[in-house]
């Protein structure tokens, strides 16, 4: 099996099938971005995730401090929570966003700026010995 993020793993993904497509939408947008993750997919840079898709199909996008605040001003949103715990670098992104990549492909630019200034850290295949 290909690790390979594909529209294919769809079928394995957790979220709606629609989402899953929106999220692939916009992370095809990027092409320096891969998308990750079967059953929950993810981008990350530098061992740094910087958006998921959950279960429920709501993406959460990490930003910069005043990036949260102006995003979270201008599309009525509020910071993620996920299993009980509020994420304070995630914002979650509305539906309708979510389907206008042209609209939220700024953001999830800016979320890749923010968390490729992150300190690196080791990621789960350079752990493996």
């Amino acid at each position: 099996m290909s690790t390979n993020a594909t529209p294919s793993t769809n079928a394995t993904a957790s979220a709606p099938t629609d989402r899953v497509d929106a999220y692939d939408r916009l992370v095809a947008a990027v092409p320096e971005v891969q998308r990750k993750g079967a059953t929950m997919p993810y981008t990350s840079v530098n061992g740094n995730m910087f958006s998921y898709l959950d279960a429920s199909g709501a993406m959460a996008l990490r930003l910069s401090t005043a990036d949260r605040a102006t995003f979270i001003g201008r599309f009525s949103t509020h910071l993620h929570e996920a299993y009980g715990i509020v994420q304070k670098q995630y914002v979650t992104v509305p539906g309708p966003l979510l389907d206008d990549t042209e609209q939220l492909l700024p953001w999830f630019r800016s979320s890749l700026e923010y968390a490729s200034s992150l300190r690196p850290k080791p990621t789960m295949g350079s752990r493996k010995g």
